[in-house]
């Protein structure tokens, strides 16, 4: 098993890096969130690796970092998602993100990524929903996730308003339809916003 490719980046495709190492060069599949943010050619870099061995192919899939590649192993447990669908999904989705729409069980959201139906959507939901609670820090202590380093715009905002008295269930709906650009802040003004609309 190959763990992590380090080296210079000596080529790169929408959706491909190639990464030598050695005097070999190793083509990894990746997102375009690790695309983006590996930088330029001849930047080195270091991607943590999954192996796919099929009858016809040796494949690696290659993420800037260890909680990408973890969301990205979960998918490809799931029946009917390959790493092909896998690596669209965490292309459009951080993995946060990610995870709050499963937790949610916000399928529809999932659908909007090309190539997922609703099916397979529905299936990500069920199959992951559980493992992602228990994987995933913000989703499994939210509270302690408030000023941790390395969190999302979004898991700040779930993590502020659980630490208010609001409860999981309740907030995350509403929170992973904003705009994900938007600041903690500005997340947390748009929710309450929004659910107090709903409660009048």
């Amino acid at each position: 098993m190959i763990y992590c490719v380090t080296g210079k980046l000596i080529h790169k495709e929408p959706s491909l890096a190639v990464v030598e190492c050695g005097g070999v060069g190793y083509a990894c599949r990746s997102t375009s969130t690790t695309l983006a943010a590996i930088g330029e050619l001849g930047s080195e870099v270091r991607l943590f690796t999954h192996m796919s061995v099929r009858e016809d192919a040796v494949e690696l899939f290659g993420f800037s970092d260890r909680d990408e590649l973890a969301c990205f192993e979960l998918l490809i447990t799931v029946s009917g998602i390959g790493p092909k669908a896998a690596i669209a999904i965490l292309s459009d989705l951080t993995p946060n993100r990610f995870a709050l729409l499963v937790a949610s069980g916000d399928s529809s959201a999932l659908t909007k990524v090309k190539g997922v139906g609703k099916k397979s959507a529905e299936r990500i939901v069920v199959d992951l929903k559980d493992k992602l609670a228990k994987s995933n820090p913000v989703l499994k202590d939210a509270p302690a996730a408030v000023g941790a380093a390395g969190t999302d715009n979004l898991s700040e905002a779930l993590a502020a308003l659980l630490v208010l008295g609001y409860r999981q269930e309740e907030v995350m709906p509403v929170l992973v339809k904003q705009d994900e650009t938007a600041s903690a802040e500005e997340l947390i003004r748009l929710t309450l916003k929004e659910m107090g609309k709903r409660s009048k």
